[in-house]
């Protein structure tokens, strides 16, 4: 969700001059590229967040960077735009009941199935992740329910359409503090840093992060990928997105799930009416019909 503080702010003498043109051209960029509906509401979290790539490039006004970002030799920009309005709030066993379920119906269920037998395939899809508490929360999960899941084909796909935060979740370092609510159980797959500051933080085990592989992807673009998952997380990404984005997406991910499969979104997001090919088997947990 985007901070409280963003969208309430009174309004203050602005560094640069921010026209109904400018938020127009903007949120239609963000639709564009992205799939984010941007409401009245958020001008000022616009303003706030685009105000600083102004800055940083040496514009004068938010036209100078409209027409900065149409240069056709700037695509680069494109991607610093977006990853400017997004917005990353997570951490690790957020939605706990999820990975209640996942647990039992996803890791369980396969750990059963495989017990004394050869390997087996199992995927897992984190879209949106965000700097990267979710998929490791996934794969916590995975590593202690799942004994011998590194001699199995499992994997966890973790993607975001923000390569600054990607590049922090492929790091897998976080404040010390940030896994004070992860269950005791798994505590183990978290381990103290040998860094020089005085900040503490904590690294995820290597035999964890070997489950994950961190990818850039756009929801709105083609998916570059055509096997299906045994579940995908898709939690707190389609709040900003319209119904007609929102009914597309879901139909994408519907058929990228095994029959059988589990779709977790977020627990203030539904789907934009009913769908023929998923049930919902709890709060914000659908599975997909066989």
């Amino acid at each position: 969700m985007f901070p409280p503080g963003e969208l309430t702010a009174a309004a203050a003498p602005r560094e640069f001059d921010f026209s109904e043109a400018d938020f127009r051209s903007l949120a239609q960029l963000a639709y564009e590229h992205a799939g984010i509906a941007l409401a009245d509401s958020k001008r000022n979290l616009v303003y706030s967040r685009l105000s600083r790539r102004v800055r940083t490039l040496g514009l004068k006004s938010f036209k100078q960077y409209r027409d900065y970002l149409g240069r056709d030799d700037n695509e680069g920009e494109i991607e610093n735009f977006i990853n400017s309005i997004s917005t990353n709030l997570t951490k690790f066993f957020r939605e706990s009941h999820h990975f209640d379920h996942f647990r039992t119906h996803v890791a369980g269920a396969f750990a059963r199935s495989t017990h004394g037998s050869s390997a087996r395939r199992l995927r897992v899809w984190s879209a949106g992740c965000s700097t990267g508490e979710e998929p490791y929360t996934i794969a916590v999960v995975l590593r202690k329910e799942i004994p011998d899941i590194l001699r199995h084909d499992a994997r966890i796909l973790a993607t975001d359409i923000d390569t600054e935060v990607l590049a922090k979740a492929a790091r897998g370092v976080y404040p010390q503090e940030s896994i004070d609510q992860i269950p005791k159980a798994y505590l183990p797959f978290f381990r103290e840093t040998d860094g020089e500051d005085d900040a503490k933080s904590v690294v995820v085990e290597r035999d964890v992060r070997s489950l994950i592989a961190f990818r850039r992807l756009n929801l709105m673009e083609a998916w570059p990928f055509k096997g299906q998952f045994d579940a995908i997380f898709c939690r707190n990404v389609m709040i900003y997105f319209d119904n007609p984005t929102k009914a597309n997406l879901i139909e994408r991910f519907t058929q990228q799930i095994k029959p059988g499969g589990w779709l977790y979104i977020g627990h203030s997001e539904s789907l934009a009416g009913a769908h023929p090919g998923l049930k919902l088997m709890g709060r914000t947990i659908y599975r997909r019909e066989a």
